[in-house]
């Protein structure tokens, strides 16, 4: 992106964002053909529990926080207003949770109720240091603490299984990687807590209602198939459909980057009435985060199979649910986008009907095609519920802003992605895939090709790419 604190903080995203994404990578492996598909099914259960409560302890009032901390007027009484709210809720739910821990049959089966517990503590110094951090615009340093967050669960979780620990010590893992990335948030934080009166509680609550309304439809979205996977089929199934959404999502890790650093400057834009540089962000966002996703798709469809099968082993196999997964991530990233813009520029009401209708749709159409096409059916119920999530958002956005696509650059992203495919396609055809280093040598000599490819056909993104490797102090081969 051009604009430069928008630029550096992407970049800085996106440089953790690759490293986790390889290190998570190599780390799933590992503990899929450690613990299996029943063990991951029952980690991803704990984690979609955590995600469903925390939703409740924060009440809507982290992006409540943020949004206003990002308006620049009295953010440290509002971030007081905000612990002071979150504490409360924390200990409500945490309350509740023991008092009714015989029904929390799964939790307590597998061991992880009392990591739920200890996790839900936890997240309230993360919440309140991550939501100060990212109200004031400082995205390198929550991309950084969330990059360190992710390796030290990964090296516990690593340690834990290989001791033994199973479930256990992928829960513990997680509790005690968000401890460590809020003690380095906490080194960089300027936030201080002062008095603050009913008016900073009711400008955050008028916020919290929609952004908590808003955000328990997407948690449903997100994670209603791995819910109901568990309940018409079981917790191996919930593995095997975690790790290929897992696996398909490296389509949209530039997406995520992306999202983080836009969404607090947008808020601010849209606060001081610059439409064009929202304008020109939405362009631009989509151009780099599908320059990685369409030729990922292309190159997931010509191997995937073959990778998911010498990556986590035979079980996890599932070509047809792969394929679909895989076009999901192109859609979502229109949709994530498409909501991140509006949620940024306050439209609330209109994003929490959209939402409303796409979880409304998820649920009806996961238990329709579950239980007739497996996992498959999950999927396929994800597909339809985002693309029609992604169609109303852009319908509303369009009402305040011009959506503009960079034709030329998708052109050229297409072309590369098409060639490259070729190249891959010729070769599959031609060497039987019968190693994994045998299918990995596809996958580096098409993203040399798609690499070069995409910087000879289109200047404007050879440009900016070298601006940024100037940028960096690294080396730009001038032969390019």
């Amino acid at each position: 992106m051009s604009i430069e604190p928008i630029r550096r903080q992407s970049i800085v995203s996106l440089i953790w964002q690759i490293a986790f994404t390889f290190i998570g990578f190599l780390s799933t492996m590992y503990f899929a053909r450690a613990v299996g598909a029943e063990v991951l099914g029952a980690y991803f259960l704990f984690v979609a529990y955590f995600k469903i409560i925390s939703l409740m302890t924060d009440g809507g009032f982290g992006g409540a926080a943020v949004k206003r901390i990002s308006e620049g007027e009295e953010p440290d009484a509002y971030f007081s207003a905000f612990v002071v709210l979150r504490s409360l809720f924390v200990t409500v739910i945490i309350t509740a949770l023991i008092a009714f821990r015989s029904y929390f049959v799964d939790l307590d089966s597998a061991g992880t109720f009392t990591w739920l517990l200890l996790a839900l503590v936890v997240s309230l110094l993360h919440g309140a240091v991550s939501s100060g951090i990212a109200g004031c615009g400082k995205m390198g340093i929550n991309a950084t603490a969330g990059f360190i967050n992710n390796v030290s669960r990964i090296f516990v979780q690593i340690i834990t299984v290989f001791l033994g620990y199973s479930v256990a010590g992928l829960a513990g893992g997680f509790v005690l990687g968000m401890f460590v990335g809020s003690l380095i948030q906490l080194r960089f934080f300027d936030l201080r807590f002062v008095c603050f009166g009913w008016r900073h509680l009711k400008s955050l609550s008028s916020f919290s209602f929609w952004s908590f309304l808003i955000s328990g439809g997407s948690l449903v979205f997100m994670y209603s198939d791995s819910v109901m996977i568990g309940y018409f089929l079981n917790n191996a199934d919930v593995g095997v459909y975690q790790i290929i959404f897992q696996f398909t999502a490296l389509a949209a890790f530039v997406t995520t980057a992306l999202r983080g650093t836009l969404w607090p400057r947008v808020s601010r834009w849209d606060k001081i009435g610059e439409t064009e540089l929202i304008e020109k962000s939405l362009s631009r966002a989509f151009t780099y985060s599908l320059i990685l996703a369409v030729p990922i798709f292309v190159g997931g469809v010509l191997l995937g199979d073959r990778l998911l099968y010498f990556f986590y082993g035979a079980d996890f196999v599932s070509y047809t649910t792969l394929i679909i997964l895989f076009i999901v991530q192109i859609v979502n990233i229109f949709q994530y986008f498409f909501a991140t813009y509006l949620s940024a520029m306050n439209q609330l009401k209109e994003l929490f009907k959209i939402t409303v209708v796409a979880v409304v749709a998820n649920i009806a159409l996961n238990a329709a095609l579950i239980h007739i096409l497996g996992i498959p059916g999950a999927a396929i119920a994800t597909l339809v519920t985002m693309t029609l999530n992604a169609i109303l958002a852009r319908r509303v956005l369009a009402r305040r802003i011009t959506l503009r696509v960079e034709h030329s650059s998708l052109m050229n992203i297409l072309k590369a992605s098409i060639v490259m495919g070729m190249v891959v396609g010729m070769y599959r055809l031609v060497v039987p895939l019968s190693s994994v280093w045998l299918a990995l040598v596809p996958v580096v000599f098409g993203g040399v090709v798609y690499g070069v490819l995409i910087l000879k056909f289109d200047r404007k993104i050879y440009e900016e790419l070298k601006g940024i490797m100037m940028q960096m102090n690294l080396a730009w081969p001038e032969w390019l």
